[in-house]
């Protein structure tokens, strides 16, 4: 079983505290998001885990414990962006990440850090010049710190139709994808970067772009030095290449506050739901209720 850790919200970032007890317990409990009710108990022994992925913008109150996963092969996925506070409010600085994502490369191996530049989003501030001067920037910085860049394009999910309108950010065309994704390959390549995509379904093959696996049992292979087996994750869309996983975060308990992030649903939402965070707790922010149905997850 691959964990996920996770697309929902990020835990290195502001559940560092609560993750590390759950791997000391062996065990978490988590909502399905369709059906609250519904409480899965999964695993977290070394035995049953074949692997963590961890998805996070600033990691940096992950670093100093990476020791407790030691016995877990393990990798991040690193959200590291070209915007302003303007997209995301509350997050560090880009240079305070770039070093927090060089000290991590140093910390777990370059193998074990995937640079994400996405979604790219174009608006009459952030243009295809800006994205380019701004990848670049970026790779420059992290280039011998990580073996490969993923990108991904804004989809325009319902809900967060408003603010896209509201930010000026307007849909990119296959042409525009291609010509954009054909810079970046430039760039990443003379950094020493493979670029891949997620989740796009355009065919890039024919300028070196392959299509990404974020949840890569592959690399979770390489990692532990033994077979790690999964199949397709049919829960994703059909683009995703990913292996199937299993999610342990919540939705609507991300603070960075992201504009473009489909996680929230609302900032009151996200507040609330923090009041009820517990470093003890089985669940992220939370605890069983009565009527609550827990079934232990198989995998």
């Amino acid at each position: 079983m691959i964990i996920s850790a996770s697309r929902r919200t990020d835990i290195p970032a502001f559940y560092a505290d609560w993750c590390m007890r759950r791997i000391e317990e062996r065990y978490v409990l988590v909502r399905n998001p369709m059906n609250p009710r519904q409480v899965s108990r999964v695993d977290l022994s070394p035995e049953a885990v074949d692997g963590i992925v961890f998805w996070t913008k600033n990691p940096a109150p992950m670093l100093g414990r990476l020791d407790r996963l030691r016995d877990y092969a393990y990798y991040f996925q690193f959200t590291l962006n070209a915007y302003g506070e303007d997209m995301e409010p509350r997050l560090p600085a880009w240079t305070a990440r770039a070093d927090t994502f060089r000290a991590l490369a140093d910390a777990v191996g370059k193998e074990r850090v995937v640079w994400r530049y996405d979604p790219i989003l174009l608006s009459p501030t952030y243009t295809v010049d800006h994205h380019l001067r701004s990848f670049e920037r970026l790779a420059r910085q992290l280039s011998g710190y990580t073996d490969k860049c993923v990108i991904s394009f804004l989809d325009f999910y319902p809900k967060i139709s408003d603010a896209v309108r509201a930010l000026g950010i307007i849909p990119i065309s296959d042409e525009q994808k291609r010509r954009i994704a054909g810079s970046l390959s430039e760039i990443a390549f003379s950094c020493g970067l493979v670029l891949e995509t997620c989740a796009e379904a355009i065919d890039l093959s024919d300028i070196g772009i392959g299509y990404a696996r974020c949840v890569d049992d592959r690399l979770l292979s390489r990692i532990s030095g033994r077979p790690v087996k999964a199949g397709k994750d049919k829960n994703q869309r059909p683009a995703c290449g990913c292996a199937a996983s299993v999610d342990v975060g919540a939705y609507d308990t991300c603070p960075h506050g992201c504009r473009y992030c489909y996680a929230n649903r609302s900032k009151a939402m996200v507040e609330a739901n923090r009041r009820g965070y517990e470093a003890a707790s089985p669940l992220l922010c939370g605890r069983l209720i009565e009527g609550d149905r827990v079934t232990e997850r198989k995998g």
